[in-house]
């Protein structure tokens, strides 16, 4: 595994829905004191049930958070991809077992915590038959495709795909284990 350091002062974190990466990012950013980035908190309204903002407004807040000196960006909208990878001095790739995807998506739409990493403010979560869909059927194998896009950026790369490899990032970087 690369020392944290290599990965640089932009760092883009990538992987399926409900893989960890919105923990990851605040872990990170607490440990290197850059700022975090949720790119759902910058595609969805705050007060909503995650009602997508106008498609033009979420790229030119996505823009600028890119042409910042340093950050770590958790999320993937592979649209938008290109710019952010253009910018990145390193990445993470974290997948896990659609499975176990799944029921974290149940565990936190159900808790509702508002202190939860990338939780949109002031809403309220709720189960949805598409975000299901998405995580078992649609993205079920989505970590190929992004570890693709990033071997081929030429970025320094740390790949878990495994709850237990992403375990070890934690302790192998001293960062604090996810409750």
């Amino acid at each position: 595994m690369l020392p944290l350091h290599s990965l640089g002062e932009r760092i883009v974190v990538l992987g399926p829905s409900n893989a960890g990466k919105s923990t990851l990012a605040v872990a990170l950013s607490r440990k290197l004191g850059l700022p975090a980035v949720h790119l759902d908190q910058l595609h969805h309204l705050p007060h909503t049930d995650w009602e997508a903002r106008p498609e033009a407004e979420f790229a030119a807040l996505h823009d600028a958070a890119v042409l910042e000196e340093r950050w770590i960006i958790e999320g993937n909208y592979s649209r938008l991809m290109p710019q952010r990878l253009a910018h990145a001095t390193g990445a993470v790739l974290i997948t896990s077992n659609h499975w176990l995807r799944f029921s974290r998506y149940l565990k936190r739409t159900l808790v509702n915590r508002s202190d939860r990493a990338g939780h949109l403010e002031g809403a309220k979560d709720s189960i949805k038959w598409e975000m299901i869909h998405w995580i078992l059927i649609k993205t079920r194998n989505s970590g190929f495709r992004y570890a693709t896009m990033l071997r081929q950026s030429g970025l320094p790369i740390v790949e878990c795909h495994t709850a237990k490899a992403l375990n070890d990032l934690y302790r192998t970087w001293h960062l604090p284990l996810p409750r």
